[in-house]
């Protein structure tokens, strides 16, 4: 199953829509930016934040970077 197969059954039994190619972007350059900023585990756990606020990904990004 490649990435993108198990993230659209897995938000569609979450029920949530999947992100985009460019939320897909977004977000891994989010989690990298924690990865190489700390610990690698920063990386899921930034992605969850930024799941759960209100910010867009262009924001989110910025404070990341802004934070490493």
């Amino acid at each position: 199953m490649t990435r993108d197969e198990w993230i659209e059954q897995f938000s569609a039994q979450v029920g949530v829509p999947a992100p985009n190619t460019e939320e897909v972007d977004s977000l891994l350059e989010l989690a990298a930016t924690a990865a190489h900023a700390s610990e690698r585990t920063a990386a899921p756990l930034a992605c969850w934040i930024a799941g759960r606020s209100q910010r867009s990904l262009e924001e989110l990004l910025a404070t990341a970077e802004r934070v490493g």
